[in-house]
């Protein structure tokens, strides 16, 4: 699937994500594979995955809602706490903050950017 049809059910938990390895350069700890699936790309609407492990980012202006799994989401930025993520966390990322994503179990969230 890469595009929701209006008036189509999809389960956030049952969409194919293919996953790849996460690049040397982002990964901070473990093997950590991610992928993503655009649902409506004129909306920026689509879903995220990503295995356990770690691994560094920078953002882009988004607003996501975790749908399975558990992480940690550390900020370079000393002012901003790190976040727990589980089943129904809503976060809000401003683009360039730089992040470090922690995830025990994996980790899917629908997002809109």
């Amino acid at each position: 699937m890469t595009e929701l049809d209006a008036g189509v059910l999809v389960t956030a938990t049952e969409v194919d994500v293919p996953l790849t390895a996460v690049p040397a350069g982002q990964v901070v700890a473990g093997s950590p594979a991610t992928g993503s699936v655009d649902l409506d790309e004129d909306m920026g609407i689509g879903v995220w995955e990503m295995t356990p492990g770690a691994m560094s980012d920078t953002e882009i202006d988004e607003v996501f809602v975790v749908v399975a799994g558990r992480a940690t989401v550390k900020f370079t930025d000393p002012s901003l706490p790190a976040i727990d993520l589980q089943p129904g966390s809503i976060v809000r990322l401003e683009a360039g903050m730089r992040t470090v994503w922690t995830v025990r179990e994996t980790l899917r969230k629908v997002y809109l950017a």
